[in-house]
C-alpha cells in the first residue's frame, strides 16, 4: 500500500489547532490533529448538502447562496452544478492555506470551480458575512466542523448557539434555508432551531453515495411569514 505524505501544515485561527494536508497515490486528507475532517473519496454527504437545498432554489431568480467551509469543494461543485447561471455563491473559508491547496495540490479535484464567474471566496470566519448579511441569503450551508459544535476551533460554537441561529435566520430571505452537515445526530440542537422559529427536516446520508457512514443534514427553513416578537409595551 502507499504510504501517505504530509504536503503541507496550517495554522488554524484563534487558537483551532493545525491542519495537515496528506496526499496518497491520487487521494487526498485534510486532518486535524488524529481526526480526518475529509477525504477526496468520501464526497456523497457533502454533496448531498448543496444538492438538497439548490434543487429548492432552481425556480428562484439569482439565488444568494453563502457556503461556509471551502474543504474539497465537493459542496460547492453540487451547488453549482444546481443552480443557474445568474446565481451568485460565496464561499467563506477560514483558512487562506485551504484556499491555496485548493488552486495548488488539489486543483485537479477542484476542477475549475474556483474561476466560475458566480462565485467569490472570501478568506474569513463564515460568521462575518452571516451578520452583515441581513435578509440577503437564499440559502446559507454550513460544513465547517463535525457537527453543530466547534470542533476545529471553540469560537466556532458562536455559530450553532441560540445567538448564531437568530443571525443565521435574520440573514435568511423569507423562505430561505440554512443547511447544516454533521457527522451524527444531535437532539438539542434540533430542538434549538425549531426555537429559533425555523421550521426544520433532518435527513441521514451515506457518506458515499449508497454505502459508508450515515451522516446527518438538517434543513432548517426561515419562515415566509416572520414570526411575532415578544410583546413590547408602550409608554402611556
Amino acid at each position: 500500500m502507499i504510504p501517505w505524505s504530509q504536503l503541507d501544515t496550517a495554522q488554524v485561527p484563534d487558537g483551532g489547532g493545525q491542519f495537515r494536508l496528506m496526499q496518497r497515490g491520487a487521494e487526498f486528507s485534510i486532518m486535524a490533529g488524529s481526526i480526518e475532517l475529509m477525504n477526496s473519496r468520501l464526497s456523497g454527504s457533502e454533496e448531498a448538502l448543496a444538492t438538497m437545498v439548490c434543487a429548492r432554489l432552481r425556480d428562484h431568480p439569482k439565488p444568494n447562496v453563502l457556503i461556509g467551509g471551502l474543504g474539497m469543494g465537493f459542496t460547492l461543485r453540487a451547488a453549482l452544478a444546481e443552480l443557474g447561471p445568474d446565481a451568485r455563491v460565496v464561499v467563506a473559508e477560514l483558512v487562506p492555506a485551504v484556499v491555496a491547496w485548493a488552486r495548488g495540490p488539489m486543483a485537479e479535484i477542484f476542477a475549475g470551480c474556483l474561476s466560475d464567474p458566480r462565485v467569490s471566496i472570501r478568506e474569513e470566519d463564515v460568521g462575518a458575512p452571516i451578520h452583515a448579511g441581513q435578509t440577503t441569503f437564499d440559502a446559507i450551508l454550513l460544513d465547517v466542523d463535525n457537527g453543530p459544535e466547534g470542533l476545529t476551533r471553540a469560537a466556532n460554537d458562536r455559530l450553532y448557539d441560540s445567538a448564531g441561529l437568530s443571525a443565521a435566520r435574520a440573514a435568511l430571505r423569507p423562505g430561505g434555508l440554512l443547511a447544516v452537515w454533521s457527522s451524527r445526530p444531535d437532539r438539542d440542537f434540533t430542538q434549538r432551531l425549531r426555537k429559533t422559529g425555523f421550521g426544520v427536516e433532518e435527513a441521514r446520508v451515506r457518506a458515499n453515495g449508497g454505502r459508508g457512514a450515515r451522516h446527518i443534514i438538517w434543513i432548517a427553513t426561515n419562515p415566509e411569514v416572520r414570526l411575532p416578537g415578544p410583546a413590547r409595551h408602550r409608554p402611556a
